[in-house]
């Protein structure tokens, strides 16, 4: 089966397409900068005209919304649109819950008439995938967050999960989403189409995109002190970024304090090599998270060249020769004079490499 996927970012940089892109042959639409439950909600409903008109091409559409959404909206949008609801069925509304982070989400006490979206999402699945339940070993701590859904949705089915590996079957064409169960719970579900989803204004986006390629230690040294010191802040981040010396793109990913990242996929001949984030959280400083990104730029030469004498930092400083130039995402790569032993140095500093103090 081939599906078209709307994908909704809430920041104005979009990243999940230039990962899909690569692996897959659906349809993939992006609908950026806001909640597709509110100030983009118009982008959903021409998206899904426009995909109609390639109904051939694919079997369905699959509607990823960013986790700041509240699903009434998008819910309604398959009634009380004429042409929506003439083109399309909605299957089915699957909410992926972080087993590791979701009880303190559900707690959280929100600015009045805000709603709590954690919340209003677990109201809304037909199935809920609880996710990283490789994080809360213990069944007893699985069994009481079950236990927390099953007050919000008594009647949710509820899938587990590691690394979000779940059989299509189990997803798809499961026919599960019941109107009538909506309306038993909010019945003034398909009249009140005018209601505003209002945002906690402190929970904010920040996005860049720059052309040119990054030094990965410095990138990496500096993502991992951001969340160990702002992790509670960060509720979700991701980025796409072009490593210096590398041919494959290095994508990254995190909620709160825990942080992942791989090589995935090779940049395309003409590709123009950019990178680019998005982290979404409470009261973060754009400046300071930008100006941060930007420092991890490779922006000068290097200042030794093959076969320079150099002093590499192997716990003391020893002599060798470079031997190479952004060697596997590393400034250098040079071998020591006295052992013939190949190390990196990976960024282009004295604490690192430098000049010999005596020839």
């Amino acid at each position: 089966m081939k599906f078209a996927v709307i994908e909704n970012e809430f920041g104005d940089v979009g990243i999940d397409e230039n990962i899909l892109s690569e692996n897959v042959g659906e349809e993939v639409i992006e609908v950026l900068n806001g909640c597709i439950c509110c100030t983009v909600r118009g982008d959903l409903v021409k998206a899904l005209k426009s995909l109609y008109a390639k109904i051939e091409q694919f079997d369905g559409v699959i509607i990823e919304t960013t986790g700041l959404a509240d699903p009434a909206p998008v819910v309604q949008t398959f009634f009380v649109d004429d042409d929506v609801r003439s083109k399309f069925k909605l299957d089915s509304v699957i909410t992926v819950v972080d087993a590791h982070h979701i009880q303190a989400r559900l707690r959280e006490e929100k600015p009045e008439g805000v709603e709590n979206e954690a919340v209003e999402q677990v109201v809304f699945a037909d199935k809920i995938i609880l996710n990283k339940t490789d994080l809360v070993t213990e069944e007893e701590k699985l069994s009481e967050i079950e236990k927390d859904l099953k007050k919000i949705n008594p009647n949710v089915m509820i899938h587990r999960s590691q690394f979000s590996k779940v059989s299509p079957k189990d997803l798809l064409n499961i026919g599960s989403f019941d109107l009538k169960r909506v309306l038993d719970f909010e019945p003034e579900f398909l009249e009140d189409l005018d209601q505003e989803h209002e945002h906690d204004t402190s929970i904010v986006s920040v996005s860049m995109k720059l052309d040119g390629e990054m030094n990965q230690e410095m990138l990496m040294r500096w993502m991992q002190r951001l969340v160990m010191e702002d992790g509670a802040n960060l509720y979700r981040y991701k980025g796409v970024i072009a490593v210096k010396g590398k041919k494959e793109k290095f994508v990254f990913q995190g909620v709160g304090m825990l942080l992942s990242g791989d090589f995935q996929g090779e940049w395309k001949f003409d590709e123009a090599r950019q990178s680019r984030f998005v982290f979404i959280g409470k009261n973060l400083d754009k400046k300071f998270l930008t100006e941060a990104f930007e420092s991890c730029l490779v922006t000068r030469d290097l200042r030794f060249k093959v076969g320079d004498t150099v002093e590499a930092n192997v716990g003391g400083f020893e002599k060798g020769t470079v031997i190479a130039l952004w060697d596997d995402g590393n400034a250098y790569r040079i071998r020591l004079r006295k052992t013939k032993t190949e190390i990196w140095a990976p960024v282009d500093i004295d604490v690192y490499v430098r000049k010999p103090l005596m020839a």
